[in-house]
């Protein structure tokens, strides 16, 4: 059966079967629960579904199996009304007692008050920050302070179908993609595939709008050097429009000049699992899908060195402990002696659904290492240039995105663009 994530992350990770009335009458009763017991019953607000839900559900279960003072309750949301709920829970002190934030999301959660920072409580129960992958955990620190146990970085990067590199003479003997670094080389690399396969096979398998040229876009611009778009004091946008333009006109050319993407594909996420595409670029999440589909010989690998690197882009799921009307220090302990084993202990479980953990002694247990592409792609973590802290990262977003598509459909010349992603920045920022 053919699927579509072209939503990625927030389509991997998003929605539920419950309903928003029954979510808060599933919190009330799990926190009235604890009253006459022993143990200390907490509620966990998630906006996991699909394969991430289920991954959860086993680590959530896990966990109140391997001891007995601490019992978790996991209430589903909706993924489009996650965010919404749980600021309005939290400034009505009816709020979860553990949540999940993503970190490009975290800096705007801490501005409205919705979360707490963590380092009281971590030092409480011994919590070692240093088995964190240092990268993520810097996107999950803001002025010093850890406000967010991360338990994965889910980045952008490059599959492809084995069965056409091998056609077109470009699969090595140890089954990775045989291809030169820098531009010209990745465009060499997509024309040969064109020149070598069949008509109905698209060399790249691509979106032409949306989440996955921006992340392709953002990539190749952090492998510039180039700076983020907001400024150091978050008042100004910092774009390096140079940078920005080059970045930008060489995804284009794959459009427009080589012509190695399929034009207005509907849906490209079924374009590769059906066969008819040699490679193809999205987040990590794709992973769990593309090993369980039939007959797809397929590799996951860092996206290529481009312009000197491969630096790429990425995001973050964390555990947050929200903003109590009444703070209970045990809770809190609890709380965050559950993040941690998420982290942890359920860090090789979470790994099937292709995200990296973000806790490095995940990499040394056995289970890890017994799932194949993860290990291919783990070193990506490093790799991952996360937005600068800034409460304005996620509609900074939706500004970049909405003018990048004008390049992509080749509506409006590129420096326009990027003038208007200028303008409409500042504004935003002034705010």
């Amino acid at each position: 059966m053919l699927v579509s994530l072209m939503a990625g992350c927030s389509s991997n990770s998003g929605g539920s079967s419950t309903t928003p009335a029954s979510t808060e009458k599933a919190a009330e009763t799990a926190k009235t629960d604890n009253t006459g017991g022993k143990k200390t019953e907490l509620v966990f607000w998630t906006l996991f579904a699909g394969g991430d839900g289920e991954y959860m559900d086993q680590i959530i279960s896990s966990f109140n199996k391997s001891q007995d003072n601490i019992s978790i309750k996991n209430v589903k949301l909706e993924w489009a009304e996650y965010y919404t709920k749980l600021v309005t829970g939290v400034s009505g002190g009816k709020g979860p007692d553990i949540g999940i934030s993503h970190t490009s999301k975290l800096p705007e959660l801490i501005k409205a008050g919705v979360v707490s920072e963590l380092d009281t409580t971590g030092k409480a129960i011994n919590l070692n920050w240093d088995n964190y992958n240092s990268n993520i955990l810097s996107s999950a620190t803001v002025n010093g302070k850890h406000y967010a146990v991360p338990i994965d970085t889910h980045p952008f990067i490059m599959y492809y179908n084995k069965k056409h590199l091998q056609t077109a003479g470009l699969l090595g003997a140890d089954g990775k993609p045989t291809l030169e670094t820098g531009a010209d080389g990745f465009v060499k690399f997509l024309t040969t595939l064109k020149d070598k396969l069949p008509k109905d096979v698209t060399p790249f398998a691509f979106s032409n709008n949306a989440d996955d040229p921006y992340r392709l876009w953002w990539a190749l611009y952090s492998q510039q050097g180039g700076n983020d778009v907001i400024s150091d004091d978050g008042k100004t946008p910092a774009i390096d429009t140079d940078k920005a333009i080059k970045a930008a006109n060489y995804i284009k050319d794959l459009y427009y000049t080589s012509k190695v993407i399929k034009p207005q594909d509907p849906d490209f996420y079924k374009t590769f699992q059906s066969g008819k595409g040699a490679i193809m670029m999205t987040g990590v999440w794709a992973t769990g899908t593309w090993e369980t589909t039939k007959d797809l010989d397929f590799g996951a690998m860092p996206i290529p060195n481009i312009f000197g690197n491969t630096k790429t882009w990425g995001d973050s799921h964390t555990i947050i402990l929200p903003v109590t009307a009444k703070e209970d220090p045990k809770k809190r302990e609890a709380a965050l002696t559950f993040a941690n084993y998420v982290a942890e202990k359920g860090g090789q479980v979470w790994a099937k659904a292709g995200h990296i953990p973000a806790n490095k002694t995940v990499f040394d247990t056995a289970e890890y290492k017994g799932l194949k592409y993860r290990s291919d792609y783990a070193s990506v973590a490093g790799d991952v240039v996360f937005p600068k802290v800034s409460d304005k990262t996620w509609p900074k977003n939706d500004v970049l995105k909405k003018y990048l598509d004008e390049i992509w459909l080749n509506k409006t010349p590129t420096d326009a663009v990027f003038k208007k992603i200028d303008g409409e920045l500042k504004t935003l920022l002034s705010k």
